[in-house]
């Protein structure tokens, strides 16, 4: 990402609708796993550091980034043991392995996807989990994913190929974010048939915060798919969520 675009994030991650309801439907999902009590959870491209107070309510957590501007946001939260590093050859934190590992939008910025696997699989516990979110679908592609510096989107099938290519046992995999697909998808169809329609700014990066009322309403109707996932597996939507173990 933007290094400029790290304070936005810090100033709205914790309350704009996008990244709470992603930390909800997260958390619900782990809640079913069943970690062990001090659990060791490492956070792989933790930004400046929202999933931070989830994460360390499950356990003692540890965190990495390439990128010293997010570092510096994530260290004022004080809630997890900071390195910088990078996937796939520059894991931090010694020979420590890990109960859980966590990589929330962080995929599909990697040159390497399966070497970048590989090596957190050589990092996790025997029956270790990773929890995994990744955008979805690549005709969704939009000024977003470029400024953003997305490599690439994701279809469900090509993804479990990958991570079972990886060593992984799939658990639970899904697309998620289904209720504001429609007018997602609408937008992004209306932008590749009108190539000189307006973009707004906070559509480019989607790091402003929307009125109360608003940010609230799109709050309440994403995070209510905590209440599917897990139990059934979506149809469609503009991400993917993917709960795997070694």
């Amino acid at each position: 990402m933007d290094p400029a675009l790290y304070p936005r994030m810090a100033a709205v991650e914790d309350t704009h609708w996008w990244f709470a309801a992603r930390r909800a439907i997260c958390e619900r999902l782990l809640e079913r796993i069943g970690l062990p009590s001090e659990a060791l959870i490492l956070e792989a491209g933790c930004g400046t550091g929202g999933n931070f107070q989830m994460l360390a309510r499950l356990g003692r957590l540890f965190a990495m980034d390439n990128e010293p501007a997010a570092l510096k946001f994530a260290a004022s939260r004080g809630l997890a043991q900071l390195a910088r590093g990078s996937l796939p050859g520059d894991i931090p934190f010694g020979n420590l392995r890990f109960d859980l590992a966590v990589m929330t939008d962080v995929l599909e910025h990697l040159d390497d996807e399966p070497a970048s696997l590989r090596a957190l699989h050589s990092r996790l516990k025997p029956g270790g989990w990773l929890l995994l979110t990744v955008p979805a679908l690549q005709w969704l592609w939009s000024v977003h994913d470029l400024t953003h510096h997305h490599r690439r989107r994701y279809r469900l099938p090509d993804l479990l190929q990958l991570l079972m290519s990886c060593g992984y046992n799939v658990d639970y995999l899904s697309y998620y974010n289904i209720i504001l697909f429609p007018a997602v998808a609408g937008v992004r169809i209306l932008q590749r048939v009108w190539p000189g329609m307006p973009v707004m700014n906070d559509e480019r990066h989607n790091l402003v915060m929307p009125r109360p009322w608003l940010n609230t309403l799109l709050l309440r109707l994403f995070a209510s798919e905590r209440y599917l996932l897990g139990s059934l597996r979506l149809p469609l939507g503009v991400s993917l969520v993917a709960l795997v173990r070694t």
